[in-house]
C-alpha cells in the first residue's frame, strides 16, 4: 500500500503514546483517523491536537476486549464516514511485571484478555467488514520484541505478545489474495504512558500477584521515558507498510540478541542425516495433503 490519501485508519489505543504517533503520521499522511482508546478525556484532548494539524479525526470510547463494543465502533465508523477502515492498526497494550512464579488467574485473564483477546476482537470485527469492501489494505498490530522470547518478570505479556506475532504470520498469509497487507511491529520500549496501565486494570480480573504501586510505575517510566518517539516509530511504520513488510522492528540494538536467540531454536533442530527415511515419509505426506488435502477446509459444500 502506497498511498494513504482518503484512508480510514481505526486505531486502537490511539489516545497517547505509539497510537497518537500513528494517528499523527498517517493523519499527516491524508487519512481519516478514527481513535478508539477506553479514556474518553485523553481522546478530546488527542482530538484537539489532531485537528489543530487539519487531520480530519473521530474519536471512539472503546474497550476492546468488549466484543458487541468493538461490533459498535464499526458500525459507527462506517456511519460517519461511509466505508469501512482500509488501515487497521491493534495498537492497545497494557502490562504488568511481575515474578511468573506469582502469576494468578487474573493476571493472565487481564494480560492476555487485552493484548490477545483485544487484537482477536479487532481482527473478527474488521478483516469480514475489509474484504467485502473490495478495497486494498493493511493491518498493523503492535506486538513486542517481549513476544519473540520468554520472561520470567512478564510472562503473560510476552505469551500473548507471541501469540500476536504468529496470529498475524497467519493472516498475513491468507489476506494475501484479498489484496490487504498484514505487518506486525515488535518495538522494544517506547516514550509512552504504558507504565501507567496497571491503573486501568478492572476489579473484575480479580487479584493479582504483582506488585503494583508508585514504586513500580516509575521503575518503569525510568525506562519508557527514553524510548523511541511515537511519531519516530510510526514513520518506520509507513515505510514498513509502503514495504510490504511483515515484521517491523526499527531497533537495531535488539539484533544480535535475537539472533542468538533463534540461533539456539535452530540448533535445537536434527539434522537430515539423523532420520533421514522418516524425515522424507513425513515431508512426502505434508506435500500431498498441500496439494489436495487442505482443499477440504477452503471450500463450502
Amino acid at each position: 500500500m502506497q498511498d494513504f490519501n482518503g484512508a480510514v485508519a481505526f486505531i486502537t489505543g490511539g489516545a497517547s503514546g505509539a497510537g497518537l504517533g500513528q494517528a499523527q503520521v498517517f493523519g499527516r499522511a491524508g487519512a481519516k483517523v478514527v481513535i478508539a482508546d477506553m479514556r474518553g478525556d485523553a481522546i478530546e484532548q488527542a482530538l484537539t491536537t489532531l485537528r489543530a494539524e487539519g487531520i480530519t479525526a473521530h474519536g471512539i470510547v472503546l474497550d476492546i476486549t468488549d466484543r458487541e463494543a468493538y461490533a459498535r465502533a464499526a458500525d459507527e465508523v462506517e456511519q460517519v464516514f461511509g466505508q469501512a477502515p482500509t488501515l487497521l492498526f491493534n495498537t492497545a497494550g497494557v502490562n504488568s511485571f511481575g515474578p511468573v512464579e506469582k502469576t494468578t488467574y487474573g493476571d493472565f485473564d487481564w494480560l492476555i484478555g487485552v493484548n490477545l483477546g483485544g487484537v482477536i476482537n479487532g481482527m473478527v470485527t474488521f478483516v469480514p467488514r475489509m474484504i467485502a469492501s473490495g478495497k486494498p489494505g493493511h493491518i498493523v498490530t503492535t506486538s513486542s520484541l517481549g513476544g519473540l522470547s520468554g520472561s520470567a518478570l512478564a510472562a503473560p505479556y510476552s505469551a500473548a505478545k507471541a501469540a500476536v506475532i504468529n496470529l498475524m504470520e497467519s493472516y498475513h498469509q491468507g489476506l494475501a489474495k484479498h489484496n490487504i497487507g498484514v505487518s506486525v511491529i515488535c518495538p522494544a520500549n517506547i516514550k509512552s504512558n504504558i507504565a501507567e496501565a496497571t491503573k486501568l486494570r478492572p476489579a473484575s480480573a480479580g487479584v493479582s500477584g504483582y506488585r503494583a504501586d508508585e514504586a513500580t510505575i516509575e521503575s518503569l517510566h525510568s525506562i519508557h521515558r527514553h524510548g523511541m518517539e511515537p511519531v519516530e516509530l510510526a514513520e518506520w511504520t509507513k515505510k514498513g507498510i509502503e514495504n510490504g513488510d511483515l515484521y517491523i522492528i526499527p531497533y537495531p540494538e535488539a539484533k544480535e540478541q535475537m539472533r542468538a536467540h533463534f540461533d539456539k531454536i535452530v540448533d535445537a533442530i536434527l539434522p537430515l542425516d539423523a532420520d533421514p527415511e522418516g524425515a522424507k515419509k513425513r515431508i512426502d505426506a505434508l506435500m500431498e495433503w498441500g496439494a489436495k488435502g487442505a482443499k477440504v477446509f477452503t471450500t463450502t459444500e
